[in-house]
């Protein structure tokens, strides 16, 4: 249960800094951006399915360096 949610806790850190990444275009990151509300039913979860693989596609090495900043920013942060 506990690795489950530092993955989580790890992915939504990581899509948050995707978010603001400025090497992916704006409309992408507007879509990973309202995706990441909390809106309720399963629109935004379909918005994130939707960004994942054109993010994978087109922005593959931002993704990598934020999974990778959402690790190391996650032990630096104060508990």
């Amino acid at each position: 249960m506990q690795k489950a949610r530092a993955f989580t806790a790890r992915a939504i850190h990581a899509a948050r800094l995707l978010a603001r990444d400025e090497r992916i275009p704006k409309p992408l990151r507007w879509l990973v951006l309202i995706g990441l509300l909390p809106i309720p039913g399963p629109f935004d979860e379909a918005l994130l399915l939707l960004a994942a693989p054109l993010l994978f596609i087109s922005a593959g090495e931002p993704m990598r360096d934020a999974w990778r900043r959402a690790e190391t920013e996650r032990f630096a942060r104060p508990s």
